[in-house]
This record gives structure tokens, C-alpha cells and sequence, in this order.
């Protein structure tokens, strides 16, 4: 279909052309580098998608024999050796990840990809290599820092994609462990997560669609919902100390600013959204773990919030997203709050026809919501 729709386009430019020239509009040498250009960018610059499967595939593959290979190996070798080899690791990709960039621009980013997440593994073999006892979440702070030089230097999206993930991962990693052994530590880490969740998610706008803001994307998508679960306060039982006001105060509030921050970089006016977002996470810390229905009260509110969003912004996946959520949150409350004062067969029973229900109303709703925003956006 591809090479029809692209034969028409250049039937259609080279009959033009050879209107114009015997119009005397355009002299026969302006005639001849218009189409010494246009025959010279015939071939589409976009990868079709099976080559990008392939790429990523063998980008992992390669990536994930390199390590094998390393670890195999790694008790026969003196410790010279394995930081060489180490250094080796990170250095070969990065090189021909750069040999690749104008030949083979997708391969470059691969290959740039491997060697960054390359230097995580670095890191933290030197550290055993030299018996290094640091603070284990500084490996993770060097190796978000190299994601950031290697994003500052390359602009291409699997560097920001690492950057987007280790940064987060690096903070929570220190707040985990200055809060280990206390309660509650992890929800505010999650609390946290989920504001920049929401933040990544809402980083593609109508007029801002570029590579790295569809990445931040994709990663709020998929982390949106793990961490919404993981954000729900839970009862916690025996003599646990609970985090200290003070540390709890300085944590939620940076999970709160630095979010917020990075969504007025990102969306300037359109962020006040983000902030109704944020105070709708924040406030979930304040739902009791023993109350029947506010947890999924809050949550249905959180879906519908979403939905509303999506159509707002006319962004389908905050859509799609929304109504997962609902269908999540009334899936919990069925198997918490019903399956067990029913018997067997009837548990089973009403089991399947929510989930029948669900299905057919839940898809009959988004079909409706997606089709008014493909028309508003038309």
C-alpha cells in the first residue's frame, strides 16, 4: 500500500513538473535539481515497524548475551581484568553506537541505548570489584547522571527514556532507605511516584507531540496503575516505628513540588490540571485503610477525574486509562467487599456476569468517549 500511495505521489510531482517547464514557469535546469532533490529523498525516512522490532529484539538479545557472557566468565578473571572488561562493556557500544550514526541512525540509538544501561551494571560491578561499602543508591544517582550526559549529548529518546526512569528511581531509593524499618515509607514513595506518573502521562499535548514527550508518555501509562494500587494506604500491624513528622513532611513535599515543577516546564498554563491531580494523591494518604467504601469511592472519582481529562486535552489514552481504572476499582471492591459473603457457585456466578457487564458497558463507553475526540480533534 505503502509503495502504490508513494508511486502516485511521484506520478503526481513529475506530471507537475512537466507542466510547469513547458508553461515556461521554470527553466529546464530549475526542472532538473527539483528532480535530482525529490528522486534523491524517494525512500521514506521512517523505519517500518518490523524493522524496529528487529532492532529492539536484537538490542536486548545482544545486551543480554554480553551480560551472560560476563557473568560466566566473571570468577575466572583477575580484578584487573574485570574492570577492564567493565570499562570495556560500556565503551564498545557507545563506539559503535557512534560508527552507526549516520549510516544507520535507529542502530545508533540501540547501540547508545545498550551502552547507558551498560553503566549501571559497570557501576555496580566496580563496587564489587573493589569492595567498595557506599551508600547503594549512589549507583543508582551515577547512573542517572550518565543518562543525562548521554542525553545532553545525543536528543534522542531511549536516552531520555533511562533518564526519565532513573532519576524517580534514584530518589525513592534514598527515601526507601532513610525510612527502612518504618511504616508508611513506601506508600509515600508511591504517592510521589504516582504525582510524576500523572505528569509523564500528561507531557503529549495537542501541540507538543515530539519523541521524548510521547516517551514520558508511554512510562506514566504504564506506571500509572501499579503505583495507584501501591499508593493505597494499608493497615500495618505490631510495634513498627512510623516515618517521623518531619521526614515525612520533607518527603511528600518533594514529591510533590518536583513533580509539579516539571509539569509547568512541560505544559506552562495547562499545568494547573496537574495540580488538581496532585491534590487528588495527596489527599488519598488521608483515606483510612479500614473504611468499606472510601478507598473505592476515591478511586472511582480519581478514573472519572481522568476520563474528564482525556477529554478536555482530547488525549485518548487518559480515556482508556480511566475507564481500566474504574473497571479495576470495581473488580477490588467485588472480590474485598461481595465474593465473600456469597457461596461458591453464586460468587462464581456474579463473578462472571461483572465481568461480562464490564466488558460490554465499559467498551460501549470508550468507544463513545474515543470517537467524540477523534471528532473533536477532526
Amino acid at each position: 500500500m505503502w509503495g502504490a500511495k508513494r508511486r502516485i505521489m511521484s506520478e503526481s510531482w513529475q506530471s507537475a513538473l512537466a507542466r510547469w517547464n513547458s508553461a515556461g514557469l521554470i527553466d529546464a535546469a530549475t526542472a532538473a535539481r527539483i528532480q535530482s532533490h525529490e528522486a534523491a529523498r524517494e525512500e521514506p525516512k521512517h523505519l517500518r515497524w518490523p524493522i524496529l522490532i528487529a532492532i529492539s529484539f536484537g538490542a536486548l538479545m545482544l545486551a543480554a548475551g554480553v551480560l551472560l557472557f560476563v557473568s560466566a566468565h566473571w570468577d575466572d578473571l583477575s580484578p584487573s581484568s574485570r574492570f577492564s572488561l567493565v570499562l570495556a562493556m560500556v565503551a564498545i557500544f557507545h563506539l559503535a553506537g557512534a560508527m552507526f550514526s549516520e549510516r544507520f541512525p535507529a542502530l545508533s540509538t540501540a547501540l547508545h541505548g545498550i551502552g547507558t544501561a551498560s553503566l549501571g551494571a559497570g557501576i555496580y560491578l566496580a563496587g564489587q570489584i573493589f569492595n567498595l561499602q557506599e551508600h547503594w543508591p549512589g549507583g543508582i544517582m551515577l547512573w542517572a547522571l550518565g543518562s543525562w550526559i548521554g542525553w545532553v549529548l545525543l536528543r534522542d529518546w531511549v536516552q531520555a527514556a533511562l533518564a526519565a526512569l532513573l532519576t524517580p528511581a534514584w530518589l525513592a531509593c534514598e527515601w526507601i532507605d532513610a525510612t527502612q524499618r518504618m511504616s508508611h515509607g513506601e506508600e509515600i514513595a508511591a504517592q510521589g511516584l504516582l504525582i510524576l506518573a500523572l505528569v509523564y502521562l500528561s507531557a503529549t499535548t495537542a501541540n507538543n507531540r515530539e519523541p521524548v514527550r510521547r516517551v514520558l508518555t508511554w512510562t506514566g501509562g504504564i506506571a500509572l496503575i501499579p503505583l495507584a494500587i501501591v499508593a493505597v494506604p494499608q493497615t500495618w500491624w505490631g510495634s513498627i516505628a512510623r516515618v517521623p513528622n518531619n521526614l515525612q513532611f520533607f518527603g511528600r513535599g518533594l514529591g510533590l513540588v518536583l513533580p509539579l515543577l516539571l509539569a509547568y516546564w512541560l505544559r506552562r498554563r495547562e499545568a494547573w490540571i496537574n495540580v488538581v491531580a496532585a491534590a487528588w494523591v495527596m489527599l488519598l494518604a488521608f483515606v483510612s485503610p479500614q473504611a468499606k467504601l472510601t478507598p473505592y469511592i476515591w478511586a472511582a472519582l480519581g478514573s472519572f477525574g481522568l476520563i474528564a481529562w482525556g477529554l478536555h486535552e482530547a488525549r485518548r489514552e487518559r480515556i482508556n486509562l480511566g475507564i481500566l481504572g474504574f473497571g479495576l476499582t470495581v473488580l477490588f471492591f467485588y472480590f474485598s467487599n461481595v465474593m465473600d459473603k456469597l457461596g461458591r457457585s453464586a460468587s462464581l456466578i456474579g463473578l462472571g456476569l461483572l465481568f461480562l457487564v464490564l466488558a460490554w458497558g465499559l467498551e460501549r463507553t470508550r468507544r463513545g468517549l474515543v470517537a467524540k475526540v477523534k471528532s473533536a480533534a477532526a
